[in-house]
């Protein structure tokens, strides 16, 4: 393997894949080496050291259309784990391997950078240990907040084992078990009271992940890192200046070596402090929905599996109606209602950001329109647009009844494959 200079990579980027093997997190944003600046050099690829490991790596690096006939550079924080990954490029048949050595020194020049938006928002366990531990942190100025354990009807997930002073926050509390809709303010407002929520409360989100079972009567039970994702979508409606979420889950904290806990916690009854909702634009009712498919530069999204799409299952045991949404663009999730691979990569961090964004354009999904993201009922959708949102999308928002709603309403549908 050979060795490339600032200058020289800087003089010719363009000509090759770069690869940053550095945690995701600070491929985002977060400066988890001292670098002047966040973020990864642009156009770079996310391959984490920590992925190497994986038994399915090279499946992973050719789904990122890395290719054996690409010129590779290879960079990190650590020198020795850079050669390592770029000596098993070499292995797997990759001729053209360079490493590059000077990260710190890209950063401190004017070169050319990118990183997520909103990465402040996605954090890494490591950073909410130093939270919890020290009540500080980086993109931290607050002195409160709120860590919670999300799950759907499942107290036992969160009795077994879940991160020290995290309360249990059941998906029920925050939306209706016959619409799945959100709950009205007066109710929400009750229960961010009661969590110890205030509008102004740093919230951190988390939840865990296992494959649910479709033949459980409640298959979402262990879909909790998913239903995190719903709880937080809530609570920006409702006005929570600061929502975070743990990337990854509770898995991301375990990976870390870090400890769980079975002691409960409990938060002091507060005042919320402003009325409810601060953020109405962000969810889309079933009128608006008509709208937006009536509107050339505006996109309802449709965050379902294949088979829902085409009608060959309703994706849930509580709808009846198989089929979709017509004029609904296609943005796919995984393989049925309780997964986002995706979404999501293998160790269940959010997808870079890149990756998604091309996908999503070559389907007409542009920061400039109006995309509304719906599901079945509202998990996934909320997932989505917490990807748009993180990419700073403000137009972005969750069409909250979701097939569920559309259905029950007798409104048209299509089943099968589209014509195009």
């Amino acid at each position: 393997m050979g060795e490339i200079t600032t200058k020289e990579l800087a003089e010719s980027l363009h000509k090759y894949k770069v690869i940053d093997i550095r945690p995701i997190d600070a491929y985002n944003g977060w400066k988890e080496g001292g670098e002047a600046k966040g973020g990864h050099i642009k156009g770079a690829k996310t391959l984490p050291y920590k992925w190497l490991h994986y038994i399915d790596w090279i499946e992973i690096v050719r789904n990122k259309g890395i290719l054996p006939e690409d010129p590779l550079v290879i960079y990190g924080y650590d020198v020795n784990r850079t050669e390592e990954v770029a000596r098993q490029f070499g292995k797997a048949g990759y001729p053209d391997v360079t490493v590059y050595n000077s990260f710190l020194e890209w950063a401190e020049k004017d070169l050319p950078m990118e990183h997520l938006e909103r990465y402040s928002q996605l954090v890494s366990a490591d950073w909410l240990d130093q939270l919890i531990t020290t009540n500080s942190a980086p993109e931290y100025e607050n002195d409160k907040f709120v860590l919670c354990h999300s799950h759907y009807r499942n107290p036992a997930d969160y009795e077994k084992g879940h991160i020290p002073g995290a309360i249990s926050i059941d998906t029920t509390s925050l939306e209706y078990e016959d619409n799945w809709n959100r709950r009205s303010p007066e109710e929400l407002k009750e229960v961010f009271e009661d969590a110890g929520i205030t509008h102004d409360t740093t919230v951190i989100l988390y939840g865990r992940f296992s494959s649910p079972n479709n033949d459980d009567p409640f298959p979402g039970s262990s879909a909790g890192h998913l239903g995190a994702m719903r709880c937080a979508f809530i609570m920006l409606y409702a006005g929570v200046k600061d929502v975070r979420i743990l990337n990854g889950g509770i898995q991301s904290w375990l990976d870390s070596g870090y400890d769980i806990t079975k002691d409960p916690a409990e938060n002091n009854r507060v005042s919320f402090g402003i009325d409810i909702p601060q953020r109405p634009e962000i969810v889309v009712d079933l009128e608006e929905a008509k709208e937006i498919l009536a509107s050339p530069d505006k996109n309802l999204v449709c965050i379902r599996s294949w088979r829902e799409y085409i009608g060959e299952i309703s994706g849930y045991h509580y709808i009846e109606e198989k089929g979709r949404i017509p004029g609904a663009v296609f943005g796919d999730c995984g393989t049925d209602a309780y997964h986002m691979e995706n979404y999501r990569n293998l160790d269940h961090t959010m997808s870079e950001a890149q990756e998604v964004a091309e996908i999503w354009e070559k389907i007409g999904i542009v920061p400039e329109k109006r995309n509304a993201f719906y599901c079945g009922t509202g998990w996934r959708g909320s997932e989505a647009f917490f990807n748009a949102w993180l990419m700073g999308w403000d137009e972005a928002a969750v069409y909250d009844g979701g097939w569920l709603e559309w259905s029950n309403n007798k409104l048209p549908s299509e089943r099968g494959v589209p014509e195009q």
